[in-house]
């Protein structure tokens, strides 16, 4: 970690805070990720080897402390009273992120997998009633292998299947790639989506009354672009 030589406070968390990734682990520990599968679904282009290393410096710091796994090898990865104060910086950056850079978008933001990830750690499972409720997505656009996939929901969480679980299913979605993440952005308004048929969505009309709070997707996607180069989607 190279330092800008300065005692300002300013430049010491700058040092730690501005280093590439931190933003986004330090991101993904605030919204629950604690094994280090979950922060690598969240960082995809971040190599193992670089996150293990910027864990060690989060830790180092006093921001990140690992624990022996409760079940299982391994640990886990939690953020310290330190690594805590760092998650209102986190929320500005994204609030500012979406006044002022949406735009279309470009062809490596188009990423199928932290799309998924959005989804399953952010959607609100019991927001489709009691039981076990199964929601099918098809991304319409992808190959046949990354075009279909199963959010089951219980009452304690939602299970990403990658193949059919066999249970029925209560709702099924299908819409492109890039309309699904300006959906989850905020982008493309859901009432929009639906009436342009740009998202599809087919099954009883109680689990169709339920899917915006299914989708849960927060005060992010609430925040208006001030762009002024036109709308993004």
């Amino acid at each position: 970690m190279r330092g800008y030589g300065q005692f300002c406070p300013v430049a010491k968390a700058a040092e730690l805070f501005c280093e590439r990734w931190t933003a986004l682990i330090l991101r993904d520990l605030g919204a629950g990720a604690t094994r280090f599968s979950e922060l690598r679904r969240g960082v995809p282009l971040l190599s193992p080897t670089l996150l293990s290393r910027r864990l060690r410096q989060l830790a180092a710091e006093g921001v990140v402390r690992r624990r022996p796994a409760a079940a299982g090898r391994g640990f886990t990865y939690h953020l310290t009273e330190a690594g805590r104060e760092f998650l209102p910086l986190v929320q500005g950056l994204a609030v500012w992120g979406q006044r002022w850079t949406r735009r279309q978008l470009a062809a490596e933001e188009i990423d199928l997998g932290l799309l998924i990830w959005s989804l399953e750690r952010g959607v609100a499972p019991a927001a489709l009633g009691p039981g076990q409720t199964v929601v099918q997505l098809e991304v319409t656009d992808q190959p046949a292998a990354k075009r279909h996939w199963w959010f089951v929901n219980r009452a304690d969480g939602c299970e990403l299947c990658l193949k059919d679980p066999g249970f029925e299913v209560a709702l099924y979605l299908a819409a492109t790639l890039p309309d699904l993440i300006y959906l989850v952005r905020g982008d493309l308004a859901l009432s929009r989506a639906l009436d342009s048929g740009r998202l599809q969505a087919h099954g009883g009309q109680p689990a169709r009354r339920a899917l915006g709070a299914w989708l849960n997707l927060g005060p992010l996607a609430k925040v208006a672009s001030r762009r002024t180069d036109g709308a993004v989607a």
